[in-house]
């Protein structure tokens, strides 16, 4: 760190852009002026991608901020982060990129905020690479809201690969201080249920397709549970564009969500689009982990952020996790521990995350 200004190689580890949304949501929480280099050198295209110059540009007007570097392509920013307000932003990818990677870099820091925020995110909804917004509204609003917040996701528009043109509106009130999480028992699976989706010029039968073909599957494991995965036409003014795809959500008896989901495109038979996701599931499942392999690195953030220590039990350790771990705390006072789990059964791969939280409070409030 030189002169207070923090330093992050942007190449390591995971070398994608969740680096950059982990260091520079942090960034503009701990008002920490921050450079990154070798922004995304892990990946095929390196640099700022437009879904990557949008979570900056999001983040800086959120604070005020001065950002230097913010091109497409460029493989260095300085970010000097302001003071963090409420009120509405507006971030636009004008691509498919993922609005909910959007959602991602931008909701710890509006938690912090001196008023209420609404966020507008375009881009694509349903993208390769990204949560699914099913996913982020069944799968991490229930779990992440177990910190002591709430937020509220309308989806106004789908938009699907290549052209985007989806958005979504989040609404968040900011909070004094967040609370630690617990989610270290798994319980039973009690139900599993889902959405099939088509929409566009892709008839319902490929959606009803889909949905036998992760049903079937599910049943060779899972025998005793009534499998509820509902095919959708997505209405055609509540969707851009064309797309199809498939999640899949098994809850327990502990109130655990764990998810499988997989996309359609071009070439790929549905039938193979509904096993994906099934298989996902199933995998997920198995380890006996409390979190999915989605959820677990969305929740590192959370946990730093919050006051007292934070235990999740997760199956392996994706490097995505093990990437926001060692930022957050290169960043943060907080303290990360990953033990493997004690099990009953030995086959389990499970491991406890648990996080010493830094206790972040709200100076607005």
């Amino acid at each position: 760190m030189d002169r207070d200004r923090a330093e992050i190689d942007g190449g390591i580890m995971e070398g994608g852009g969740q680096i950059l949304r982990v260091s520079t949501a942090l960034s503009c929480l701990l008002g920490l002026p921050l450079r990154v280099r070798r922004i995304r050198a892990g990946r095929s295209q390196p640099g700022l991608r437009p879904q990557h110059l949008s979570g900056l540009e999001i983040i800086r007007d959120l604070c005020e901020g001065k950002l230097e570097g913010g091109e497409i392509g460029s493989t260095e920013i300085i970010f000097t982060p302001g003071k963090i307000k409420g009120g509405t932003h507006i971030a636009d990818t004008k691509t498919a990129g993922s609005v909910c990677l959007l959602m991602q870099v931008a909701m710890p820091c509006v938690l912090f905020a001196a008023s209420p925020s609404e966020l507008h995110l375009k881009g694509g909804t349903n993208a390769e690479m990204a949560p699914q917004i099913d996913y982020t509204v069944m799968v991490f609003k229930p779990i992440v809201e177990k910190f002591n917040f709430t937020f509220n996701c309308d989806i106004k528009k789908r938009g699907y690969y290549p052209q985007g043109g989806g958005e979504v509106v989040v609404h968040m009130s900011p909070v004094k201080e967040l609370s630690p999480i617990n989610l270290t028992e798994r319980g039973t699976v009690t139900k599993i249920y889902g959405r099939a989706f088509v929409a566009g010029a892709l008839p319902i039968k490929l959606a009803k397709d889909m949905s036998s073909a992760a049903v079937r599957c599910i049943r060779k494991e899972i025998r005793d549970l009534y499998v509820n995965i509902q095919p959708v036409r997505e209405p055609d003014d509540q969707a851009f564009g064309t797309g199809s795809g498939i999640i899949i959500v098994a809850e327990t008896s502990t109130g655990c969500l764990l998810a499988g989901s997989s996309l359609g495109r071009r070439g790929k038979n549905a039938d193979k689009v509904g096993i994906e996701a099934a298989e996902i599931l199933l995998r997920n499942l198995k380890h006996g982990g409390t979190v999915d392999d989605s959820l677990q690195d969305q929740l590192i953030i959370f946990m730093a952020l919050a006051k007292g220590v934070s235990r999740v039990k997760s199956g392996p350790i994706t490097l995505h996790t093990q990437t926001a771990i060692h930022f957050a705390e290169q960043l943060t006072k907080a303290k990360f521990t990953v033990t493997k789990a004690e099990e009953e059964d030995p086959s389990n791969d499970t491991y406890i995350i648990e996080c010493q939280g830094m206790g972040m409070i709200n100076p607005n409030l």
